[in-house]
């Protein structure tokens, strides 16, 4: 397997590199951080060299916010597709005008149609936005990879992987950085498995490298919600209840597709794949459709429910719950001129709802979280009525012994209702550190400074939990969670969906 930079390939053709690599780097083995040299904290005096995994839609909108960072530098980029205009965006031409304002390069990609990602535009982008400041307009410094193994391998310079990858691979792609004396920072979800989440929490623990899952950690909201409850402004807080328009992409599938078109050119499908045992070539599994599969993504808790459980979890200092009971939506089909109900054992639901159930902590008292997704949300609260206001689309919901607190999904714009009660509530002064940039706390990380809000060791307890909502929604029984032993202790069936049924060979974790 080479590299895409001839300068920087070796001798070593693709069978014999995966052969050597597997073991090494996806193995779950951690290196100690005293063999590491400490916690690899980078100097302020140097720029913290950064490799880019995963240059989609997510990706590319992620690299023009990262790229400006000036304690940053992006050597290079890795995603097994090269080159292609089949991504889904938010609208027509949406990558391309902001990319184009980025760059202030209103031609670029003139005459181009569709969505174009894949790493040759990754290197595009960086080395056309590092050579606006470059002598002569032009930088030619960035690699280009598909395998990440083999970037781990030969890019000897990288301080840390920046992951923005399919969920299916967050966790072996940060597992193997780690091991290999990387910091990381990486999209939400920590992983799409419950076994592998934990497993990369403990890689960062035991490593000591700093990590940052992004997860909307830099809202200043949160700690004004936190302030207001402390303040008593509706009393203890026996129930949250959150909602989400989400999925926007498709769910419900009741079985794999069946047609068989070819692997476009210039998509390597096997590192796509990754642990994920072999199966077809499918555009219905690719770009920003993969949420939707059990195997390839975490639903819409999964894609959501990181980004305001945040909030919750730092509001009320929640941990792991002790019970875990969902609903899900069903689809049933004519066969035989019968009507039959589908078994889904392949995606997640269109709609469902998820219930969980914590204890008592740090003064609290017990709590129940609720979560609503595909149109679903909670009834209407009275306080709405008496004020002749909707229900939101979407909302997160503080119902306490005295009252009740609505914001926006991830607790943004927090109001008392009804109106009249927010009317006569004095705020209690700022007492709460307000968060710096979710991108700025990872490098301070990296710098040797305070952990980011969103490590991998904070953001855990969400993370387990919204894994163990997406089991729930597997099996038709409340749950009882014993998070120290991580096992269900009433569902046998529950507790063989807590690993990955089977890794493809060289694949282990």
């Amino acid at each position: 397997m080479k590299p895409d930079v001839p300068s920087q390939t070796n001798t070593l053709d693709r069978r014999e590199f995966l052969a050597a690599a597997s073991t090494a780097a996806l193995t779950f083995s951690v290196v100690p951080s005293h063999v590491l040299g400490g916690s690899k904290s980078v100097p302020p005096s140097e720029k913290i060299n950064v490799a880019y995994i995963g240059a989609g839609t997510q990706g590319i909108r992620q690299l023009m916010e990262a790229l400006p960072k000036q304690e940053l530098k992006i050597v290079s980029v890795c995603d097994p597709n090269t080159d292609s205009a089949d991504y889904v965006g938010w609208g027509l031409n949406e990558i391309r005008d902001k990319v184009r304002a980025f760059l202030k390069k209103p031609d670029w990609d003139q005459g181009v149609e569709g969505c174009r990602c894949g790493r040759k535009v990754g290197q595009e982008i960086i080395e056309a936005y590092y050579g606006m400041n470059a002598p002569g307009g032009q930088y030619h410094g960035c690699s280009t990879y598909i395998d990440f193994r083999e970037l781990l391998d030969k890019e000897k310079d990288v301080d840390a992987l920046y992951i923005m990858t399919p969920e299916h691979l967050h966790g072996t792609i940060a597992m193997a950085a780690m091991n290999k004396g990387k910091h990381v920072i990486q999209h939400k979800t920590l992983a799409n498995v419950l076994y592998e989440a934990r497993l990369s929490r403990d890689t960062a623990r035991k490593t000591g490298l700093a990590t940052h899952m992004f997860c909307s950690a830099g809202i200043g909201s949160t700690a004004t919600i936190a302030e207001w409850i402390q303040a008593g402004a509706i009393g203890d807080v026996r129930e949250v209840h959150n909602w989400s328009t989400r999925p926007f992409w498709p769910q419900g599938m009741t079985e794999l597709p069946k047609d068989k078109p070819s692997v476009p050119k210039g998509l390597d499908w096997d590192l796509w794949l990754g642990p994920v045992p072999q199966r077809p070539y499918h555009p219905a599994y690719t770009h920003a459709v993969f949420r939707g599969w059990r195997d390839f993504g975490s639903g819409a808790l999964g894609d959501m429910g990181n980004y305001s459980f945040f909030q919750i979890w730092k509001i009320l200092k929640l941990g792991a719950p002790t019970t875990v009971e969902a609903m899900a939506s069903q689809y049933w089909a004519i066969v035989d001129l019968l009507w039959k109900k589908q078994v889904n054992t392949v995606s997640f639901p269109q709609a469902s709802t998820v219930h969980f159930e914590f204890p008592a902590r740090e003064g609290m008292p017990p709590v129940s979280v609720h979560w609503y997704d595909g149109g679903m949300r909670p009834p209407k609260p009275v306080e709405l009525e008496e004020d002749g206001q909707d229900m939101p689309e979407e909302g997160m919901l503080f119902v306490g012994d005295k009252g009740k607190l609505l914001g926006g999904f991830m607790g943004d714009n927090p109001r008392l209702i009804p109106q009249k009660k927010m009317d006569a509530f004095t705020k209690p002064p700022e007492t709460l550190p307000r968060p710096i940039g979710e991108l700025d706390q990872w490098i301070r990380a990296c710098r040797g400074g305070q952990p980011s809000d969103a490590s991998f060791e904070n953001v855990y307890p969400f993370a387990e939990t919204i894994s163990l909502g997406n089991i729930a929604l597997r099996v038709d029984k409340k749950l009882h969670w014993d998070t120290a032993n991580m096992q269900f202790t009433n569902s046998p069936e529950a507790n063989k969906l807590l690993r990955r049924p089977e890794y493809r060979k060289g694949w282990e974790l």
